[in-house]
């Protein structure tokens, strides 16, 4: 596929509402205005944004969710033990949008949910972005930092002049920081540590299903990025597929093959094409199932570990081993 790459600042929708041709394509930096979806009248119920991020340390997983579907906002901190596999999980479905606060585009603002059980904050600063959350038991304070010319990946998915995906994949940012579980402090140690993020603002059907892949690490001595995606881009012109080494992005654009077995999860997955060739190794699998009826969702995100290579931008096999980072397949229906 030919991908138009966009390098100057574009709205995702006109004053209509609907999707801007010109906003259709990949960034290397966030470019795209999003701040006309969730306003209210403007494809009331389709509007999905969220903030999602994950982090890998040596010894645990952390993710943080912060959503608004317009009429109801998810949220969720989930940490994961990777030595004894122990999880603790705080999730919170509230009506309509009032718990949680969230930028028009990102970076122009804090996001920010306030709930008894779960409050977050993710605000940007100096160096990179700050991760506050707190629950009873879990306390976290991360810096994702962006180093000096760290690009990341957007692209706007279009289904349709109404149904469209703004989604900036951000791999391989340096974390630091503290994570305290009933009082005791873990340390999150840097160049050991990375944080992911997943942006999504946009507007989309009632019924989807979706693979991603996302890893970090460090191998022969450069800091390698894995994003890969599926399913829901399948026949836009556009994929969600690159490869980061220390922080500069090449774009694949082939739609990659991806084999894995849905009667064993944690056996080996093959994502393949003539881009790359990935093993993906997990260690656990994170079964997610909510049905509320009108919202549902039915997932597997399996951690592991990444093996294989990708092409550059230049044609070359970047080879990697090793890299952590999870496999999913979800089924929404929202």
């Amino acid at each position: 596929m030919r991908e138009s790459e966009i390098t100057e600042s574009v709205a995702l929708t006109g004053p209509d509402g609907r999707l801007n041709p010109a906003a259709v394509g990949f960034t290397r930096t966030p470019l795209h205005t999003t701040d006309g979806i969730g306003r209210f009248g403007r494809g009331w119920g389709r509007n999905k944004r969220w903030e999602y991020w994950a982090v890998t340390t040596p010894t645990h997983i952390v993710s943080v969710t912060v959503s608004s579907l317009d009429y109801a906002s998810v949220h969720d901190l989930w940490l994961f033990d990777r030595e004894s596999q122990e999880v603790i999980h705080t999730g919170v479905i509230r009506p309509l949008s009032g718990s949680v606060t969230l930028p028009g585009t990102l970076g122009d603002g804090p996001a920010r949910v306030r709930t008894r059980p779960l409050q977050v904050e993710i605000t940007e600063e100096e160096g990179g972005t700050r991760l506050r959350a707190d629950t009873s038991l879990v306390h976290l304070d991360v810096l994702a930092a962006r180093p000096d010319g760290h690009e990341a990946l957007g692209v706007v998915v279009p289904w349709s002049k109404t149904r469209f995906q703004y989604t900036v994949k951000d791999v391989a940012r340096p974390a630091s920081g503290t994570i305290r579980i009933d009082g005791a402090a873990i340390d999150i140690p840097r160049g050991a540590s990375w944080a992911t993020l997943d942006h999504g603002r946009g507007r989309w059907p009632y019924s989807m299903h979706w693979n991603w892949a996302a890893g970090s690490g460090v191998w022969d001595g450069r800091v390698i990025g894995v994003q890969l995606g599926s399913k829901w881009t399948d026949g836009t012109g556009l994929t969600e597929n690159a490869l980061f080494v220390d922080g500069r992005m090449s774009k694949i654009s082939e739609e990659l093959t991806w084999d894995y077995d849905t009667e064993n999860w944690l056996a080996p997955w093959h994502i393949f094409g003539d881009s790359g060739d990935i093993t993906f190794t997990p260690f656990y699998d994170k079964v997610s199932a909510t049905d509320l009826k009108v919202f549902s969702s039915f997932g597997h995100q399996c951690f592991g570990t990444f093996n294989g290579w990708l092409l550059d931008d230049t044609g070359n096999r970047v080879s990697f081993s090793g890299i952590t980072g999870w496999a999913e397949d979800v089924r929404n229906r929202w």
